[in-house]
């Protein structure tokens, strides 16, 4: 939620407090509120990696990987918040002026958290299905690959063939055609099992053991995705 309201805004600031995450796979819907404008507009296959697996990124990584526009550390956001409503009348360029100099102040050298295996990241989620990223995982056989697959095998095959179909569409879509499909794909997932399983076992009991329906991704159909990206008429989304 918090991510879905501050992300879309022209300035994104982050503090070493920030936690970033899209854990949607886990319970078995898909990164919504325009997860599907900006994910698949971060660097290499980033956005598609966090899509799926529901990695956290925290603090100055939020920064680091596109997400954010700048890094302030906690104590000084007080003082940036006096300051930005001291500005009177501001331009855009009045206010990325002001965050900078809050934000060159706090930069340092640390390396991106996924900084060593993005190269991984963006060849092997290079693909055109899950099926086949979950192949390439099994072929690369490294302790990261291999960790990852363990991840991606927990989460909702119905969701990640959504959301990987959900990235690769809104790469090319507005923000307003987004969201309209978001809307339809919500709605799917209201009508289908896994959502209502996924908050069960995450949320209600916490037992952490889903029974997803389909359990596998080969039994999630062509014809059953196409359904869920389908227009709803009269019930369409309206912006």
């Amino acid at each position: 939620q918090g991510v879905g309201l501050s992300v879309h805004g022209h300035f994104r600031v982050a503090t070493e407090k920030t936690l970033f995450a899209m854990p949607e796979t886990g319970i078995g819907l898909f990164p919504d509120v325009g997860g599907g404008f900006f994910l698949p507009r971060l660097k290499g296959k980033l956005g598609l990696y966090l899509a799926l697996t529901g990695f956290r990124i925290k603090g100055r990584d939020v920064h680091q990987a596109g997400i954010a526009t700048h890094f302030v550390t906690s104590e000084k956001i007080p003082d940036l918040e006096r300051d930005l409503v001291s500005l009177k009348s501001p331009s855009k360029e009045d206010v990325a002026e002001l965050l900078n100099s809050y934000h060159f102040k706090c930069k340092s050298d640390d390396k991106f958290v996924l900084a060593e295996h993005m190269d991984k990241i963006n060849r092997l989620f290079k693909t055109n299905s899950v099926e086949e990223i979950l192949q390439n995982l099994k072929q690369d056989a490294s302790p990261f690959a291999l960790q990852l697959l363990e991840t991606l095998k927990k989460m909702s095959p119905t969701s990640m063939k959504i959301t990987f179909q959900q990235l690769e569409e809104g790469a090319t879509k507005n923000l307003s055609e987004v969201l309209v499909m978001e809307y339809r794909l919500s709605q799917a997932c209201m009508r289908g099992h896994d959502f209502y399983e996924g908050v069960r076992a995450v949320l209600v009991d916490k037992d952490q053991s889903p029974k997803w329906k389909p359990a596998t991704l080969e039994e999630v159909t062509e014809e059953y995705l196409t359904s869920c990206f389908k227009p709803l008429g009269n019930k369409e989304l309206k912006l």
